[in-house]
């Protein structure tokens, strides 16, 4: 079977905010076509910064990239604008969801789909949606603000799946949701990943969650990648079972940390 080729490949990047604060510092990761890859760690790690690099949403942020580099199926993509990158295939769920408040849902839906032209597309986009969360055509005609939280995270999800999307970049999906409507959550971008062939790039600190449904990850701590590895391989590791998953005893360190105390047991053996 052949290997699946790399649709997204971000080599050693570093990030500075505001001219003078690095956040990240040489970060290397890449997706392959029709993946789930997750980028996990705690707050302040890094994933988010890392998210909006690529979909180049830093500057409103006063942020850029000043080093390395990140292409979309082998082309450099660091000076495109968002809409430019939507318009190749690539679109981000921010974290926090952020509906238009005094929209209905399906007007927040029609949003997404402001590159496509049809009406016939449009029509045909909405249905979609509404077959993966049936729950959102119930509530079409209700204000965003007025839905519950999982319904809003839906309907962010749905709106980015209607400019027809082949990469989705998922922000903490299962931020100040309740267990199962966060597995509900998962089980539709599974089924997106499985049926339309969507690839995902999701942040998460949910690592137990994010560990069941993709395919391989990448875990950070202060703007570095620590581990990467096949999902089923991390889910097993016993550090990131102490350190993400809850399963060690004793007080919490820096996993980086734990990394480098081992290497140098290794050294003076």
């Amino acid at each position: 079977m052949d290997k699946p080729s790399i649709v997204l490949n971000v080599n050693g990047i570093e990030v500075i905010y505001n001219h003078v604060i690095l956040v990240l510092k040489g970060v290397s990761l890449q997706v392959p076509e029709g993946g789930i890859v997750a980028l996990l760690g705690g707050n302040g790690a890094g994933k988010t910064t890392t998210l909006r690099a690529i979909s180049n949403l830093l500057k409103g942020e006063r942020g850029e990239v000043t080093k390395g580099s990140i292409e979309l199926r082998g082309e450099r993509i660091e000076n495109l604008t968002p809409s430019e990158l939507v318009q190749r295939g690539v679109v981000q769920v921010m974290e926090g969801r952020h509906c238009f408040a005094h929209l209905t849902i399906e007007e927040n839906l029609l949003t997404g789909a402001y590159t496509r032209k049809s009406k016939t597309e449009v029509a045909a986009g909405l249905e979609k949606v509404y077959t993966y969360f049936p729950r959102l055509k119930t509530r079409r005609g209700s204000q965003a603000a007025y839905t519950s939280g999982g319904e809003q995270q839906m309907c962010a999800v749905g709106r980015a799946l209607m400019a027809h999307p082949s990469m989705v970049l998922l922000d903490e999906p299962s931020m100040g949701l309740a267990p199962q409507i966060v597995e509900e959550v998962f089980e539709i971008v599974k089924d997106l990943n499985q049926k339309e062939r969507v690839t995902f790039l999701l942040a998460e600190q949910n690592t137990n969650m994010a560990l069941k449904y993709a395919d391989y990850g990448y875990i950070m701590e202060s703007g570095r990648i620590v581990m990467d590895g096949a999902a089923v391989d991390l889910a097993s590791n016993e550090d990131v079972k102490e350190f993400y998953l809850g399963m060690g005893g004793g007080e919490r360190k820096s996993f980086r940390d734990v990394k480098s105390y081992k290497r140098r047991k290794r050294w003076l053996a």
